[in-house]
């Protein structure tokens, strides 16, 4: 029996971005709702055996908006204090495309060299930060905190922190 296998978006709009990125995979999409108790509400009768592909927008404060970037590995933003978080590494994406012989993602240039980094998960929009090379999204730590076998994420930056420049670029993904 085949591992269970899926993709993951916060939003109904973010459907888009899924075809972009990996047009014609066929697997089930799972849309979570936006931040941890969602992702808790969404994902907690997945299978732990399963692989999972977050695909979704996420703010930079020095990336290009329009970029694809693969995340590498997934930690927690705390702005105002430290605290012992773990870091909790991806699969990379080229492994699980490998094993299922999935080849379109090479017919869009944007997608053959995507930016590698470290995504911060946040429980608010980030509006300013002094982390550079990075994207901040509201759910990729909560997906990691379940222990799926295998986790990749693909972001597309839809701002460099800005809400105003989020809403334009999602055209009203809420």
């Amino acid at each position: 029996m085949a591992e269970p296998r899926f993709i993951l978006i916060a939003e109904e709009g973010e459907r888009q971005l899924v075809e972009r990125a990996l047009p014609g995979l066929d697997w089930p999409v799972v849309v979570t709702g936006v931040g941890g108790v969602n992702i808790i509400r969404s994902l907690q009768q997945l299978p732990r055996e399963a692989t999972i592909i977050n695909i979704g927008y996420a703010g930079s404060s020095n990336f290009e908006i329009g970029s694809w970037v693969e995340v590498t590995e997934s930690r927690v933003n705390h702005p105002n204090c430290t605290y012992p978080e773990p870091v909790l590494p991806l699969t990379p994406l080229s492994e699980v495309l490998a094993e299922i012989n999935y080849t379109d993602l090479l017919k869009d240039e944007t997608m053959k060299t995507p930016i590698r980094a470290v995504d911060y998960t946040n429980s608010d929009f980030v509006l300013a930060s002094d982390y550079r090379d990075c994207t901040f999204d509201m759910e990729l730590a909560f997906i990691m905190a379940f222990g799926f076998k295998r986790v990749c994420s693909i972001k597309y930056v839809s701002d460099n922190l800005s809400l105003h420049a989020y809403h334009e670029m999602t055209q009203g993904v809420n």
